[in-house]
């Protein structure tokens, strides 16, 4: 259903969706509940001409039923939600699959550097491409990302992947995502990072193998021809 609004590009991406889903439909079914009994306890016990008012402690078992039954099922739907949120959050976060690629991300204000690997496939080499705002990815590969902040806290946020990851000074953390669709789409920073953070925005070009490969070659650096010859 969330897919209908934003696309999902992530192999993750469904299943956060599942989650989020799922709190919506059993949430939402407690609220539309709870507004109905409500509003039909105001028209059944509104005042009547000529009927005394009548004071109601809440201690009998019949009142209290009103709280302990709603509460328990409340809390059975609590586990459902636990368990699924639980499972997604070890699946993305605790879980990290091998990965067939490595690109660094840098947070600072108010810019996203993207350091890819060049054509040996490894960051950190003389073939590094380093680009501002502007991330290329490969559909259907395994990539971890470094993350790193040089200054304040940042967010990494790719809403078509549901991914959200804090940058935090000092730390490099490392995540990972496969992309399941080609396209261009937005990168955010989802925390408040200053004065500019409303203009920290960047692009991810996800690309299909023979894409990826030209602009790879198209900014394959001298030194890297060289070494490859």
């Amino acid at each position: 259903m969330i897919e209908r609004y934003l696309e999902q590009a992530s192999t993750f991406a469904p299943d956060i969706d599942a989650v989020i889903l799922l709190i919506a439909v059993l949430v939402g079914f407690w609220f539309f509940l709870s507004e109905a009994v409500f509003f039909w306890l105001i028209f059944k016990f509104k005042k009547k001409d000529g009927v005394k008012g009548e004071y109601v402690s809440g201690e009998e078992k019949s009142q209290k039923r009103w709280i302990t039954v709603p509460h328990l099922l409340v809390l059975v739907c609590d586990v459902f939600i636990i368990v699924g949120a639980v499972r997604v959050w070890h699946d993305v976060k605790q879980v990290l699959p091998e990965p067939q690629a490595t690109v660094r991300v840098i947070g600072q204000q108010w810019a996203w550097t993207f350091i890819h690997p060049g054509p040996d496939g490894q960051i950190d080499t003389a073939d590094d491409i380093t680009l501002i705002d502007e991330m290329h990815v490969q559909e259907g590969v395994v990539y971890h990302y470094q993350l790193e902040s040089k200054d304040v806290l940042h967010n990494f946020s790719v809403p078509v992947f549901r991914l959200k990851q804090d940058a935090i000074p000092g730390r490099t953390i490392t995540g990972w995502f496969e992309a399941t669709r080609t396209g261009e789409y937005d990168i955010q920073c989802a925390e408040i990072c200053g004065i500019g953070h409303g203009i920290m925005g960047a692009r991810i070009f996800i690309e299909s193998k023979e894409d990826h490969a030209a602009w790879m070659n198209g900014h394959a650096k001298p030194t890297s021809v060289a070494t490859a010859r």
